[in-house]
Formats: C-alpha cells, structure tokens, sequence
C-alpha cells in the first residue's frame, strides 16, 4: 500500500469543537479549550502519524468579524489556512438552523476548489432525527464529498472522519518524524495553556483582552523540574484585580491548574510564576501582537 499524505486546514465558527476534535485526534492537548468564542488566535499545525498516511492538520482561528488589529491577523490566519491545501473540513456544530455566520462560509465554498467535508459535532445533543435533517439541510446547499456526524468531545465517528480524510488525500511523503505531532513552540504552548486556564477562571468582560507571554523557562540542574515565567496582559486596571482575585486566590487558582497540564505536556515538575500586567489597548498594537506570537 502506498504512503499517503497531505494538509488538512479545519475550518468554523469560534466555538464549534474544532481544537477539541484535533486534540482527540493526536491524543495531546495542544489547542486550547473554552467555552469563549474566539479562543484559537494563531493557526496551529497538529501531525497524526499512522502506518499508512500523515495528515497535518491546519486549526484556525474561528471566522468571525473583525473588530481590532488582532481580529484582522485571526481572519487572515484562516485565508491563509486555505492556501496549498489538500483537503478541507468545515466544522458546524448541533444549531438546526443555518446562521449569516454559516452562511458566510456556505458562500465562500463556491470559490474554493478542493475536496470538502462537512463535520456536524456536538450530536450527542441531537436525536437521530434531528441528525438527518441537518444532513438534508446541508446536503442541498453544497456538494460535500462527505457529511460526518461526530461527538468530537466522546470520540464519537471520529475514525470514521479520519478513514474519509485518508481517503481524498493523495500519494505523498513523510513531512515530519512520526513522533512529531505540533510546529508550535513550546513556549507558545505553554502561553496558551496559562491562557486557558485565565478564560476559565474570569468572568465574560474579561477574557478577550487577555494574552499571556512567557518570558523565561530554566530547566535545574539534575532536579527534573523546570521554572517557567509568564506575564498575563490585560487592557484594563480594574481586569487586573479581577484576574488576581481577593487575596490573589483566583491568580493561585489560575496558576495551579495551569502548572498540571504543563507538567503533563513537558513531563517535568513546574515552577510556575504568574504576573499580571496592565498593556493598554494591546490588541490594536501590532508590535505587542507580534511578540505574543499571533504574527508571522
């Protein structure tokens, strides 16, 4: 059997599952997850490895409209996740109606010339019923090569998903070694884990003028632990106390759970130190959005 390989970009509305498929997928938690919409800013590459095949899989940020200097640079993200791709999959979620958002990117499809597939996730909230209607609805707007029900947070069809990418992708070597399964940093990973836990913690005002940079990682001598530093920014005195919370309990809890998943993505003990600070208007200075990591 011949090797199989190719790019794969994932593409939606924010909050439709796409980094939780993908982390199900590779088996890692790369992408971040919150209910918030807009949490994946920065295109992320995930490689899964079989036998048979390698996928790179292409997660961008959710279209949306853009509002500041960091919404323009996510929307690019997502045009330039459609460049020299091999397959795309759109990701919808269990909304039984099709919404302008969706239907933005309905259009869109017209003009884009490779093989499609429609991802409806979250089926575990649908009755069979309402699975097929949505299967219907969608299979008269577009000519998908493949519609695919999933439950991306229980695994659900998810091979079957994979079986289907494997199937359009075409003949093609090993781009990356077989234990390789992210491009990101590993200090841009461990960014977005501490914001993460930062979107968890906050409250709905809060959490979109939220960056986190990481600013030193140290690894002890002989010790098998590693100190990291991270400053969260936020454009605001008063989101500054929200964030460290009375007695800085919500900081501590911030950085408690954040130091878990470290631990469980480096596999070493943590020292993690967390600051706060106050960068007004962040968003709109693209110096700043550079050293974030949001730009390439």
């Amino acid at each position: 059997m011949k090797f199989k390989s190719g790019f794969i970009t994932i593409i939606g509305r924010p909050n439709v599952g796409k980094s939780t498929l993908l982390n199900h997928i590779i088996g890692e938690k790369i992408s971040i997850i919150s209910d918030k919409p807009q949490t994946t800013r920065n295109k992320i590459q995930f490689i899964h490895t079989t036998k048979t095949s390698q996928m790179i899989f292409v997660d961008t940020p959710g279209i949306h409209k853009p509002k500041n200097k960091l919404g323009e640079f996510m929307n690019k993200e997502v045009s330039l996740a459609l460049e020299d791709m091999d397959v795309l999959v759109w990701i919808v979620d269990d909304s039984m109606e099709i919404g302008p958002g969706d239907s933005r990117i309905l259009k869109s499809l017209e003009d884009i010339h490779m093989p499609k597939i429609l991802v409806i996730n979250k089926i575990d909230k649908l009755s069979n019923g309402e699975v097929d209607k949505l299967i219907e609805k969608y299979n008269r707007k577009h000519n998908f090569e493949y519609i695919i029900p999933i439950s991306a947070k229980q695994g659900k069809n998810v091979d079957t998903l994979i079986k289907n990418i494997e199937k359009l992708l075409p003949e093609g070597p090993k781009y990356y070694p077989e234990d390789m399964i992210t491009d990101q940093q590993e200090r841009i990973i461990i960014s977005e884990i501490v914001r993460e836990k930062t979107l968890r913690y906050l409250n709905e005002e809060v959490p979109h003028g939220i960056a986190v940079e990481t600013t030193m990682m140290k690894e002890r001598k002989d010790k098998n632990i590693i100190d990291i530093h991270s400053t969260i920014y936020c454009e605001k005195d008063s989101h500054k106390g929200i964030i460290i919370g009375k007695g800085g309990r919500k900081l501590k809890g911030i950085g408690k759970s954040a130091r878990e998943d470290i631990e469980k993505f480096l596999n070493l003990k943590v020292n993690l130190q967390l600051w706060v600070k106050v960068n007004k208007n962040w968003r709109e200075k693209e110096n700043l959005i550079k050293r974030m990591g949001y730009k390439r």
